[in-house]
């Protein structure tokens, strides 16, 4: 099973592809397709979870294929199994796979029933590559992917202008911290000359990055965590994007956009162990995002904005985690967040 992995995102991929151009001719449109390629990525994750608990699965793994060349730098598309990927992975398909199967009533009378499941899939996808990628080119792709999945999804119901609004809101906002997230990429290959995770580890272990560098890096791609994870001063998307439907709220704020960003940090801790300055920047800004955000839930009066609110307050405390020094902590609080 382990040599089949990376069908963990490619088969939500292939029902998005399904669903969205023969959909109208499937049974309950394409749903019943989506919600079983999610449940069967989600078989998957847990028969790695159970490979591993018995010992017969060694982490970390890791699997590439050539993608493309740009002049003497191969790049690859790849999977890097390990804890926290495999955390993740866990806790992506089964908040997805419950998300669909609700939705599939929830939203049954809905105009462009078959368009909605197909965007769940892709976000799905979008996530599960993100999660499994061994490189940050990869992992960037699937960051993209999912914020475009997610202004699809907030502005969903776009004849309300205020769900148009917030989904134009949502996309802006997040694209100012990718900014910075792709200016880090870039200084990361002028720096190493690589992508991939596990060669950037050697680089760091061996002193080949200086503190210097790494302290612009690690907050340069801080940025783009402070968008996705609704930090602030970005955090003002979040709020508005409850005027998407209910069952996206539950998809975005529980284990997929918002938790990217703290994945993120978590993937690029190495820059910050090498530069632990940055570390303090990370906690200060958790810090103030936990306490600020749930001074505003106070005094929410509407359920859906007193919950956005509270994420956010939520997402600061796994962002202070990590900031500390306590990366368990960031990664378990992150898991029991999208449970409850």
């Amino acid at each position: 099973m382990v040599e089949y992995a990376y069908l963990i995102p490619l088969l939500p991929l292939a029902s998005a592809i399904i669903i969205f151009f023969f959909g109208r001719w499937l049974p309950t449109k394409g749903a019943w397709l989506g919600i079983v390629a999610i449940a069967a990525s989600l078989v998957m994750s847990v028969d790695l979870f159970l490979r591993y608990a018995d010992g017969t699965l060694h982490l970390p793994m890791e699997m590439s294929w050539p993608w493309f060349a740009a002049g003497i730098y191969p790049f690859e598309w790849g999977i890097l199994l390990d804890g926290p990927a495999l955390i993740m992975l866990l806790v992506v398909t089964t908040v997805s796979l419950l998300v669909q199967v609700y939705s599939l009533g929830y939203m049954h009378d809905a105009p462009r029933f078959k368009r909605f499941y197909a965007y769940l899939s892709l976000f799905t996808f979008s996530m599960l590559s993100l999660v499994l990628a061994n490189n940050y080119l990869q992992f960037f792709v699937g960051w993209e992917l999912m914020g475009a999945c997610s202004y699809f999804l907030i502005s969903f119901e776009f004849e309300r202008d205020a769900a148009g609004a917030a989904g134009n809101k949502a996309f802006l906002t997040t694209r100012l911290g990718d900014l910075g997230f792709y200016a880090g990429l870039l200084t990361i290959f002028f720096v190493v000359g690589t992508f991939n995770f596990g060669q950037i580890a050697a680089h760091l272990k061996d002193g080949s990055v200086s503190p210097h560098m790494a302290y612009i890096i690690a907050l340069l791609v801080f940025c783009g965590s402070v968008g996705k994870s609704a930090q602030v001063p970005l955090h003002v998307w979040l709020p508005d994007a409850m005027e998407g439907p209910t069952p996206v709220s539950a998809l975005i704020h529980a284990a997929t956009m918002v938790a990217a960003g703290v994945f993120l940090v978590a993937r690029t801790y190495g820059f910050f162990l090498v530069a632990p300055q940055a570390l303090e920047v990370v906690a200060w800004v958790g810090g103030i995002t936990a306490v600020f955000a749930a001074s505003i839930a106070l005094t929410a009066n509407d359920i859906k904005k007193v919950l956005a609110y509270s994420t956010i307050s939520q997402l600061g405390y796994m962002i202070m985690a990590l900031g500390v020094g306590g990366y368990s902590a960031g990664l378990f609080h992150l898991t029991t967040h999208a449970a409850f």
